[in-house]
């Protein structure tokens, strides 16, 4: 039996603050195998950019890691040096981020900062650093690519400038890539090009995908597993087909009320009421306790596991399965 690209062990990622500890990341385990793509969901302040800087080290002070084990490749992340992580990040790790305007230098050409990523990482000559650019421009569908490499960023649209930061994670054939609401700010064509390209990028080379995003819709379109989160914990789990027919969690029954296509014309759109609270304010217990219609005093206790390894949640009371 071969060992997954990733395992991820009872993550927990802290922020301390004058306030009190912040726990951004609180005890998240999963695995990613070969050419997966795994969509990690939830709201605002769920932890899910959290968890995929804390996977490569990009964590700023206060943030720290105060527990758990990121094993990539066999090899043991979480405690290595800023310096071994700067040899993976790029190469074997890429990361997609939600803004490429502020991803991309606006002085430098897309050429030039391409090529200072190809050589980050090895001692590829200016001309065939410039020709793998190139390459990577045109298979994320950049037209005219060998003279788009001598534009700025402004010179692009949001869409291609996304396709560009696409390009730039693509350029040393990564094991993983963590996307980051890459799409978010893009129209909806461009949208599904770029979900279309990824999944089948996925499919041809292998590499593993870590989708975060606030929306099951984009989700279900191109995941093979989701992972919905809350307050920094994992509330389920499962093959995405699973999770959409038949959610074992009640915020995760919310999150799919509040998508537009599960309402009828003419009909207001259902929300989880309230809002996600300080994560200084946490209640003992079920995290989501005091948003949800079924809470009882039980829920003030630490919620159990229910379903299975297949298809999973954390919750005193799961929903029935439809009939």
């Amino acid at each position: 039996m071969t060992k997954a690209l990733l395992q991820v062990r009872d993550l927990r990622t802290h922020f301390e603050t004058r306030a009190g500890t912040i726990k951004a990341v609180d005890g998240i385990s999963f695995t990613l195998e070969r050419g997966e793509i795994l969509g990690l969901v939830g709201e605002s302040g769920s932890g899910k950019s959290v968890t995929g800087f804390s996977l490569i080290g990009l964590l700023d002070p206060p943030g720290r890691i105060a527990g758990g084990s990121v094993v990539f490749q066999g090899q043991e992340l979480v405690g290595r040096s800023q310096a071994e992580m700067r040899k993976l990040r790029g190469k074997r790790i890429a990361m997609i981020f939600q803004d490429p305007a502020a991803t991309l230098n606006p002085v430098l050409t897309i050429g030039q900062q391409m090529v200072m990523a190809v050589q980050a990482h090895g001692g590829t000559g200016q001309g065939a650093a410039l020709e793998l650019a190139e390459r990577s421009l045109a298979r994320v569908g950049i037209p005219d690519a060998a003279t788009r490499l001598n534009a700025y960023p402004h010179e692009f649209s949001g869409g291609m400038r996304q396709r560009v930061a696409i390009a730039i994670a693509l350029l040393h054939e990564p094991e993983l890539i963590i996307a980051d609401e890459p799409t978010t700010a893009l129209d909806v064509s461009i949208q599904a090009q770029i979900l279309a390209e990824m999944k089948t990028l996925a499919q041809e080379s292998g590499t593993a995908l870590i989708w975060i995003s606030h929306d099951l819709a984009i989700v279900s379109s191109l995941a093979d597993r989701v992972i919905v989160l809350y307050l920094g914990r994992i509330v389920e789990f499962g093959p995405v087909a699973d999770v959409l027919r038949a959610p074992l969690h009640p915020y995760t029954r919310g999150l799919l009320d509040s998508l537009p296509a599960m309402a009828d014309p003419g009909q207001k759109l259902r929300q989880i009421p309230g809002s996600t609270p300080s994560p200084l304010n946490v209640t003992p217990g079920c995290p989501f306790a005091p948003r949800c219609a079924h809470a009882d005093d039980l829920c003030r206790s630490e919620p159990p596991a229910v379903g299975d390894q297949h298809h999973g949640a954390f919750c005193h009371h799961a929903l029935p399965a439809p009939a």
